[in-house]
């Protein structure tokens, strides 16, 4: 019996591995799908919806999709979402137009968010309460392997040669979403063999019920919000002419989701007997750190490509030294959080973290030979030490029968952290820069000789490069600051390891 559990846990980590994975391996290549779908390079803020297109559906699917594997069963939910995985893989490596490659990432990020929740569940149903933390530890470990690893592996999977096949491409980031079909089968001949069926038992009308109008008003406040910070011409505002009504009615809605899941019946995340305050604190810093995370990976690629004109895999591995100092950290931060508490651990690495973003504030214009590896593996050092720390908070202040759903919140929240943060944020970027090239003509081989033309070429390139480096360590700086607002919210974190005592048994905040 022991043996088959974690033959299952496997499998179900490897699913999650896999959804993880993408989320993040689209960091690597998104300038080349860009380029490739039609978008110039000095109008990359019309691709910011592959990112958040993924992120939006990984969202709203997760709490939704995870109360439906409760009344169906996790096996047939999972083969469900591997199967929309693969069809959402197969219409991104075959996209022509930047809509196809959008609508392919969010159907991967519908069928990806699901998958953790669903294995969570899982956990739930076959480890008694005394040894599920460990495997929802696996689980989770699997998680943020798939942040760390993504942009390495797409870096990797992109250099296959291009090539086609029948008159479809299949090398270069096609690759990426091709290697998803024959993973997702197996995995799914894995799960028919490994996972457990869920014998036919009636089930009660209340146990039924699915906060379907709760995740529906999560999707619809996120889904404004980011409508809202898209601008696909930012030359003139930050802001598109519907940004500030549609942002205000993403506020009103999720308004109005906090008073739904306070009367509803039913609710995604059930918070009875359990200290508020402390709990929403914890998933706060979570939101910012995630913020911070994915605000790195992406601009941090960006910079590796435009400024210092690396390829895709280059890149990657520039990335990679936050990337590599990011578990470092992790691993550390569990180790400090049981001997000093989670709060002064989660405060001391986000202030760390802010440090490594000023650091990368001041990088100069010519980055060549320039000792970036410092800034980058102080912040992947400083937000690697808020995971453990942040996870185990969530659990102290959590009654153990809802352990599962309280890590899933954690990962919720960071990922709402990344969707909103890479809009925000970029939206602010993207207007920087085109503001600072506004004045700029592009030269053209017309009326002057090649010498002349390559000269005029020369300096326009130089003031192109000069304003990015400007929008990237500009926006460098806005995440120190959302590190050193993170910091402020943890100190609302539960006080000491002796809160667990009390978790359950106290009247909410």
């Amino acid at each position: 019996m022991k043996t088959a559990r974690r033959v299952a846990l496997g499998v179900g980590g490897t699913v999650v591995l896999l959804a993880a994975l993408d989320a993040y391996v689209v960091v690597t290549v998104l300038i080349d799908i860009a380029t490739e779908v039609g978008v110039p390079l000095n109008h990359l803020e019309r691709a910011t919806p592959v990112v958040t297109g993924f992120l939006l559906g990984y969202i709203a699917a997760m709490p939704l999709l995870g109360q439906l594997s409760d009344r169906y069963g996790q096996r047939p939910l999972i083969h469900a979402c591997l199967a929309v995985f693969a069809l959402g893989s197969l219409l991104t490596a075959l996209a022509g137009s930047l809509p196809m490659v959008v609508g392919g990432r969010a159907l991967q990020g519908i069928a990806g968010g699901a998958l953790l929740p669903i294995t969570m569940a899982l956990i739930g149903d076959l480890w008694d309460e005394r040894e599920r933390p460990v495997a929802l530890g696996a689980v989770g470990a699997a998680q943020e392997l798939g942040s760390a690893l993504g942009p390495l592996y797409g870096g990797v999977l992109a250099l296959v040669p291009a090539f086609q096949l029948f008159g479809v491409e299949l090398g270069g980031w096609h690759a990426i979403f091709w290697i998803n079909l024959p993973l997702a089968a197996l995995a799914a001949i894995a799960v028919q063999r490994t996972v457990p069926g869920r014998p036919a038992v009636p089930v009660a009308p209340a146990a039924a019920k699915i906060d379907t109008v709760g995740g529906a008003l999560l999707a619809l406040a996120l889904a404004l919000l980011v409508v809202g910070f898209y601008n696909n011409d930012p030359a003139k505002a930050i802001l598109p002419p519907w940004g500030l009504p549609a942002i205000a009615a993403g506020l009103a809605v999720g308004a109005v989701f906090v008073w739904w899941e306070i009367r509803s019946p039913v609710r995604l995340l059930d918070l009875a007997g359990t200290r508020k305050g402390p709990l929403l604190a914890t998933l706060g810093v979570s939101f910012l750190a995630g913020a911070a995370l994915l605000v790195t990976m992406v601009f941090v690629q960006f910079t590796a490509q435009t400024l210092l004109g690396l390829d895709a895999l280059e890149g990657s591995l520039v990335l990679g030294r936050f990337l590599i100092a990011l578990p470092v950290g992790a691993v550390l931060g569990g180790v400090l959080a049981r001997r000093l508490g989670d709060r002064p651990v989660t405060v001391a690495g986000l202030l760390i973290a802010a440090v490594g973003y000023v650091l990368m504030n001041r990088w100069p214009l010519d980055l060549t030979g320039h000792p970036i590896d410092l800034a980058l593996i102080v912040a992947g050092l400083g937000l690697g030490l808020v995971i453990a720390p942040i996870s185990a908070a969530v659990l102290r202040v959590t009654p153990a029968v809802q352990h599962g759903v309280a890590s899933a919140a954690v990962v919720v929240a960071r990922m709402m952290g990344m969707l909103i943060g890479i809009a925000g944020v970029s939206a602010w970027g993207f207007y920087r820069f085109q503001s600072l090239t506004a004045d700029l003509d592009t030269p053209l081989p017309v009326g002057v000789d090649a010498a002349t033309y390559a000269q005029q070429l020369a300096v326009y390139t130089a003031k192109v490069k000069a304003a990015l480096h400007v929008e990237y360590t500009e926006m460098f700086l806005v995440t120190a600051v959302l590190c050193l607002l993170g910091a402020v919210v943890a100190l609302w974190m539960p006080k000491a390891r002796g809160d667990a005592g009390r978790a359950g048994t106290e009247s909410p905040a």
